[in-house]
């Protein structure tokens, strides 16, 4: 999937070529350029940034010197590419874009893991990605200490409040999404979102599920609900939950909380990659 992600974006970039560097340099020109951080932050996209310079020329040479999850201040050096100048210089702008978005993203995810350190909290991501780059992001979550929610529709079954209203109410979508597991006959875990102490009760009562999400709850709420949810059943909290009230719903004995602004509403680390002689 990341080879697919870098070709499908070299050919997004480069089209028929790139004449910016076509025009003014040689085949022949070697050359060689860092990659230098402009601000303090969590590296992230390293190991892709490789990646794209072996996919677009195997013979450039490139030297890491900082690995993902590191944190990095102005100055830092990660890496020095060496080889054809041509290469080099179509490949800088995706290296850049991959790796300052990861960089965001592993940075947001890093701060906010940090304000709930110790509460037994998990932070995870969700499906709120960017459309054909959800690997890279949800990679970045990872560098920044964080956990990966479900990847897609496939891998989890989520029953959400319109999965239920469809259905008919919380035990019924519960019933029905456990005839068809058993029936494709393929371990899929189930999660389902609860409004309401009703709902929680009837989704408790009617088991067979993995994880319950309490949707949209205040911390007061949740520490009045988690204590009823039994341990052979996870308990996670999202909705609205920003950096400042995180804390606060991490106190109320939740095993996950899910946060879409970490891949949604980053700010990307600056980076630049300048040429070196």
């Amino acid at each position: 999937m990341i080879d697919d992600i870098i070709l499908n974006a070299l050919k997004e970039d480069i089209g028929e070529g790139d004449h910016s560097s076509l025009s003014c340099l040689k085949d022949t020109d070697l050359g060689s350029a860092k990659l230098i951080v402009k601000e303090t932050g969590i590296l992230a996209g390293v190991e892709v940034a490789k990646r794209v310079f072996e996919l677009y020329d195997p013979k450039l040479s490139v030297e890491v010197l900082i690995n993902d999850g590191v944190e990095v201040e102005f100055g830092d050096i990660v890496l020095e590419v060496s080889g054809k100048a041509q290469s080099i210089l179509s490949t800088e702008r995706l290296i850049l874009n991959i790796m300052q978005r990861m960089s965001g993203i592993a940075t947001k995810t890093r701060k906010i893991v940090d304000q709930i350190k110790g509460t037994g909290a998990h932070v995870l991501d969700t499906r709120k990605t960017t459309p054909g780059i959800r690997q890279l992001e949800k990679m970045a979550v990872v560098i920044g200490g964080g956990m990966n929610h479900r990847f897609g529709l496939y891998d989890m079954i989520m029953l959400k409040d319109n999965h239920i209203d469809f259905a008919g109410g919380v035990r019924n979508a519960i019933e029905k999404t456990k005839a068809y597991v058993q029936a494709m006959e393929k371990p899929v875990d189930i999660e389902v979102e609860i409004r309401t102490k009703a709902e929680l009760m009837e989704a408790i009562s009617a088991g067979g599920i993995k994880r319950i999400l309490l949707d949209n709850f205040t911390p007061e709420s949740l520490k009045e609900l988690v204590p009823l949810i039994p341990d052979s059943i996870e308990s996670e909290a999202s909705g609205g939950i920003t950096e400042s009230s995180i804390l606060a719903y991490a106190e109320t004995g939740v095993d996950f909380i899910s946060m879409g602004a970490l891949t949604h509403s980053v700010k990307s680390l600056d980076l630049s990659l300048k040429a070196s002689f």
